[in-house]
């Protein structure tokens, strides 16, 4: 005898203590030209049995057949929004290996995008078990205790780490990547936070990896004994090959430096699984390039009402991924910019920076309880300049690490003057209580007033 198992719950079901037995998915279909709207319950159903243990047709129950075991461990679909070809989906915990990323990504973000009845699929949010968080280390550091390693009094907590990507994006040298780190920590009253490598630059032939993080770290170190300003180098040791990922990382630690910068879309989920157990006691700094190529969803779908255009997992799903795996800072975005969702780089400073979400119906969001994982920085880049500090801190916090590349670097007065006015800015909102207009109206001959001169005090869109 043959058997097809039924993936669909009665109506008003609900998984009990779903943090404790259950993983809990939203997602969204759109269903192929050729299927009847209909069938969205059918399809639904698909998802779930393709993510879980099922298939396309019923098959053999007889002794061995494992049927048994999948039925007990089988998906489920419920809170069905027929209206919007929204539903969640129910896995039993068990049915993942508690501490295997790639194994549990496997099944929802796997086959089931390739189902012909299909034509788009988003997965929106994925609420993670208890026993699944703790499997995963988490942060090393955190946001407290990368305050900690800078060694951050009461004055310095309340306040955003400021930093700079050098622009042109590749161009120096090793040797001239090291002078500009020394403009921009000496710039000022010395209090810029630190130097990152933009993702483009690994290892090149006038820029070699080793080169560069000694030279970068040897300003490091002189800055720092003359000063007592400890800093952060976010160096890049992106590579395809994890062996030599270690290896780079040993080397930010022999030079003296305190973090390493992963591209951590790029690299892949063991990557930084791997890097975080294997790490020399360095911050973990994750960029996200490539995400957009995962994330990116244009359709109207992208609110739950309307269309999608086509296959993908949210950055919110993603930034949860990346906390369990344990980065201590991840870029989320700015306001405005890089023709993101307004609002998703606020949800996802939520997802970073509490110990516990609540779901946000508004993006679609399940929440998620932390169980004490540690809190990560959330990183705002993309379009920014001095001008719009007010603007970024009013909607991430003062636990965030604020990138100016462009709005530092291209500074009308120079690099030095474009670091007095992030500075200025960082003091008029934090300890003065100011907007950034209101203190370049009483301080006009300012280095942010020139900033916002040119810029104005909108972030700008990167197209």
């Amino acid at each position: 005898m043959a058997v097809q198992l039924n993936y669909i719950a009665p109506p008003g079901w609900q998984p009990e203590n779903p943090d404790q037995d259950y993983l809990v998915i939203q997602f969204k279909i759109e269903l192929a030209d050729f299927v009847d709207k209909k069938k969205f319950a059918d399809a639904a159903a698909s998802v779930a049995a393709e993510s879980s243990t099922g298939t396309w047709t019923k098959v053999d129950e007889g002794p061995q057949s494992g049927i048994k075991m999948a039925d007990d461990m089988k998906a489920i679909v419920f809170d069905v929004d027929e209206a919007n070809f929204m539903f969640k989906v129910a896995y039993k915990t068990d049915l993942f290996e508690a501490d295997n990323m790639s194994g549990f990504l496997a099944g929802p973000a796997g086959n089931i995008g390739g189902m012909k009845m299909v034509k788009g699929l988003r997965m929106f949010d994925v609420r993670f078990p208890e026993k699944m968080v703790k499997a995963f280390p988490g942060p090393r550091y955190g946001i407290e205790g990368v305050r900690d390693l800078l060694e951050h009094d009461d004055n310095q907590r309340k306040l955003p780490i400021l930093g700079t990507v050098p622009k042109p994006k590749v161009g120096r040298t090793a040797e001239e990547q090291a002078v500009l780190a020394r403009r921009l920590w000496t710039a000022g009253d010395g209090s810029y936070d630190f130097v990152k490598d933009d993702e483009n630059l690994t290892s090149l032939f006038f820029n070699k990896f080793d080169d560069r993080a000694r030279l970068v770290h040897q300003v490091q170190l002189e800055i720092e004994q003359k000063t007592g300003k400890k800093k952060l180098y976010l160096c890049n040791l992106s590579h395809s090959n994890l062996d030599v990922m270690l290896k780079r990382a040993d080397l930010i630690k022999e030079t003296g430096g305190r973090c390493m910068m992963i591209d951590v879309i790029a690299t892949g989920f063991a990557a930084v699984h791997t890097m975080r157990l294997k790490n020399p006691e360095l911050v973990i700094h994750a960029h996200r390039a490539m995400h957009a190529f995962i994330t990116r969803e244009s359709g109207e779908g992208i609110e739950g009402h309307g269309a999608l255009n086509g296959f993908s997992v949210s950055m919110l799903t993603l930034a949860k991924i990346f906390r369990l795996l344990g980065v201590d800072s991840l870029h989320t975005g700015s306001p405005k910019a890089k023709m993101e969702d307004y609002g998703e780089s606020e949800e996802i400073m939520r997802v970073l920076t509490q110990d516990e979400v609540m779901p946000n119906p508004k993006f679609l969001s399940l929440g998620q309880k932390w169980f004490g994982t540690k809190r990560v920085w959330p990183v705002a880049s993309g379009g920014l300049h001095p001008g719009v500090m007010d603007t970024v801190l009013a909607k991430f916090g003062r636990d965030c690490y604020i990138q100016m590349g462009g709005g530092v670097l291209g500074h009308p007065q120079g690099v030095e003057r474009g670091v007095e006015a992030a500075l200025e800015a960082r003091r008029a909102v934090i300890v003065q209580g100011l907007t950034v207009k209101e203190f370049v109206t009483k301080n006009p001959d300012s280095a942010l007033a020139s900033a916002v001169s040119l810029w104005g005090t909108e972030p700008k869109l990167v197209y």
